[in-house]
């Protein structure tokens, strides 16, 4: 029997449970999430062979039962015809003490799912954890949010957005999946756990409507019931401060668990509050995104991101902006030179197209895989995981393929920086996971604990990221102050400078990664700093520069 999760109500007071802490960080890199196709085409193997020997064990039984009836409807006339014959009635004796015996205690269903289990137990390690599931469901509430898309759309595998009150599709999928009650209870439940009602609420609403739908059957796989939906959306809703419509899906659970007092007891306290508070009469009018501590740019970075690239006319607009065949005066541009696109003169931000190829992408992708790993930020003096970065990287040395010392040499060219470690940082190679992003941030050293000084060469003076892939959605990479975005142009390179001339930090290179939104996004960072750029890039004595 499945018993529903209860959700305890006390008074001006939640408490939630403590979640067991598992290690998983299969949702920071899409990779990782490819990689877990190959391990449930496994369990489904498993699960064929497992129902192949339960359809025999069960086709037996079928046997037995067969056998059994058609003694008792055309053999046995009377129980003195039966005991009549010797033959039957030791047949019906043994049948009795000893084949029914067999067939109610057989271990045979027991060793089939023991077998099952092994089997699972063998994969998994490569399993996504809990801590996977639940960075899942807060990648999708993280695009909800930047592509301001609908619950409701999202449900149905739509990726829409309202615009002058219509929906409107942002990107249409090659393949749509629809998600379930169950589906949606589980993000509804993160976000639950979380104290974040703004969220749990829209989901939970999903998965009441689709539990509801279907009858309010409990299925095997599902983790959630309508009975947990309606417990954790009308608490969801109590937060809010919408009381009546929480005392209305109470009184909907009681209809399934009438004899529940914890639910009893909620209900009696939402009638009093009635009393004395008026009523909110629109569901979700109490709904109010919660804010963010660290990204106070919020608003100008989602309307970039939801750009999808594109930038404001003035930008176009602007005549000291131009496209050029760009050699940077180096012989070994001449016969070859790189289309170089301007895209903006304040921060000066370039991206050269075309600048990797085909094969150097892959060497790149296939030697940086076995050392992916969580990405990181700066953390005083230290480096730590954070929410706001969600991708695994990993650092290549020149030393580890050829391609990769290829490259320092080409950015070298175009740039006209040395770009060999320590003068330039080893290769990060970047590949995002659901919803992977990483919001507004500088790529120099604000601080002087800053672990970028750690080289020993000086603060980052230029940026040069390369996209090793394309996206069909989202990724942009978005400039908050200089108010521009850059969409994902596969091959391309962009190239920035982090600093004046002066050695001061520029402001105006405040950016960030907007969410994926379809599609698996790998990048590849090279930082150069200042030191060993002496003859390259002269420092400035005046403060305007």
């Amino acid at each position: 029997m499945k018993y529903p999760t209860c959700v305890h109500f006390i008074w001006g007071l939640l408490t939630v449970a403590v979640v067991p802490v598992s290690v998983g960080e299969m949702y920071t890199s899409l990779l990782n999430v490819k990689q877990a196709i190959s391990v449930e085409r496994k369990l489904i193997d498993y699960l064929k062979t497992y129902i192949d020997h339960e359809l025999q064990r069960l086709e037996d039984i079928k046997r037995f039962y067969a056998r059994v009836s058609n003694l008792h409807t055309e053999f046995y006339k009377g129980p003195a015809t039966a005991m009549a014959n010797p033959l039957v009635a030791f047949t019906l004796i043994k049948r009795l003490q000893s084949e029914w015996l067999n067939v109610v205690y057989s271990n045979e269903a027991l060793e089939n799912i023991q077998a099952l289990r092994s089997s699972y137990k063998e994969e998994e390690a490569d399993l996504p954890k809990l801590e996977d599931l639940q960075g899942a469901a807060k990648g999708l509430m993280r695009l909800q949010d930047v592509y301001a898309l609908q619950v409701t759309s999202l449900v149905r595998g739509r990726f829409q957005r309202v615009t002058d009150g219509e929906p409107v599709d942002i990107y249409l999928p090659a393949v749509s999946v629809p998600l379930s009650g169950d589906d949606c209870f589980m993000v509804g439940k993160v976000a639950y756990e979380q104290e974040d009602y703004y969220h749990s609420v829209q989901w939970l609403e999903e998965s009441v409507r689709l539990f509801r739908g279907s009858g309010g059957e409990w299925s095997p796989e599902n983790q959630g019931t309508l009975e947990d939906a309606l417990d954790h959306l009308a608490f969801s809703h109590f937060k809010t401060g919408n009381i009546s419509y929480a005392l209305s899906l109470s009184q909907e659970l009681l209809h399934h668990d009438p004899m529940n007092g914890r639910v009893l007891q909620n209900v009696d306290k939402y009638e009093k509050l009635l009393v004395t508070s008026p009523p909110i009469s629109v569901r979700g009018a109490g709904l109010r995104r919660p804010t963010s501590n660290h990204l106070t740019t919020r608003d100008t970075y989602e309307r970039l991101c939801q750009t999808q690239g594109s930038q404001q006319h003035m930008h176009f607009e602007n005549p000291r902006l131009f496209c050029d065949y760009f050699t940077n005066g180096n012989p070994a541009l001449l016969l070859l030179p790189v289309r170089r696109e301007v895209l903006s003169l304040q921060p000066y931000v370039v991206l050269y197209h075309d600048f990797i190829t085909d094969t150097e992408v892959e060497d790149i992708k296939r030697v940086a895989q076995p050392g992916l790993k969580r990405s990181v930020v700066a953390a005083g003096e230290k480096q730590a995981t954070a929410e706001y970065r969600i991708s695994k990287s990993a650092w290549l040395k020149g030393s580890a393929h050829s391609t990769v010392e290829k490259l320092d040499q080409k950015i070298s060219i175009l740039t006209g920086l040395n770009a060999k470690h320590p003068y330039g940082e080893y290769l990060q190679v970047v590949n995002y996971g659901i919803g992977g992003h990483y919001e507004p941030h500088f790529d120099h050293a604000t601080s002087p604990s800053s672990p970028v000084f750690r080289l020993k060469t000086g603060n980052r003076v230029a940026t040069f990221m390369i996209y090793l892939s394309s996206v069909e959605a989202g990724g942009s990479t978005a400039f908050i102050y200089a108010n521009f975005s850059v969409p994902v142009v596969e091959k391309a390179a962009i190239f920035w400078w982090n600093l004046h001339r002066n050695g001061q930090g520029n402001v105006d290179t405040l950016h960030a990664g907007c969410p994926v939104l379809i599609g698996d996004k790998w990048v590849a960072n090279k930082w150069i700093h200042e030191h060993g750029q002496e003859f390259q890039h002269r420092c400035s004595l005046n403060p305007e520069e």
